[in-house]
């Protein structure tokens, strides 16, 4: 059995639910409180991944970044060396969406070769999700990204999110 490790970025505006999403995925637990992040906190998770006819046991290397403007600056230290990324908005706040882009390119632009996938998070909140969706989709078809409407505080779609994520490393580190 093949064993790897990954560094995997979690990007999106202050309080979209990145680090709801990390401790979900991490520890299967969710808090209502808000902290916001400093800087970045990083937490690992094993996690077996299927590859053609065998398991490989990745070790995801989760950076949670901070979301504030403040570490705009410090962001692209922080991208070197990811793999990864998920995109994380909030389903009921639209400039969350908007802002989805710089994020994708601070990211393209340190790790070109990162492998990518939004989280539209809080998808709990379903009135408030209709108004977003179109938009949502229109960002991830337009960037030929997955597209994951999760929930960290119900758990829906976030193990899935990070398993499809997970196989897509595994793609990238194939040799064609």
């Amino acid at each position: 059995m093949n064993a790897v490790s990954k560094k995997v970025c979690l990007l999106g505006d202050f309080g979209v639910g990145k680090t709801s999403l990390v401790r979900r995925f991490v520890h299967g637990l969710f808090d209502d409180r808000y902290l916001s992040t400093v800087g970045v906190k990083v937490s690992r998770k094993m996690v077996m991944v299927p590859q053609l006819a065998d398991l490989v046991e990745m070790t995801m290397m989760l950076w949670d970044l901070a979301g504030s403007e403040e570490f705009d600056h410090m962001r692209a230290s922080y991208l070197r060396g990811a793999a990864g990324a998920i995109l994380v908005c909030d389903v009921a706040r639209p400039a969350t969406v908007d802002n989805l882009g710089a994020y994708l390119r601070d990211l393209t632009s340190v790790s070109p070769r990162a492998r990518a996938v939004v989280a539209a998070n809080k998808s709990d909140l379903l009135d408030q999700r209709q108004l977003l969706t179109p938009r949502i989709e229109a960002f991830a078809t337009s960037h030929h990204l997955p597209l994951f409407f999760t929930s960290a505080r119900q758990g829906t779609e976030v193990e899935t999110l990070f398993r499809h994520l997970g196989r897509a490393l595994l793609v990238e580190a194939t040799p064609a």
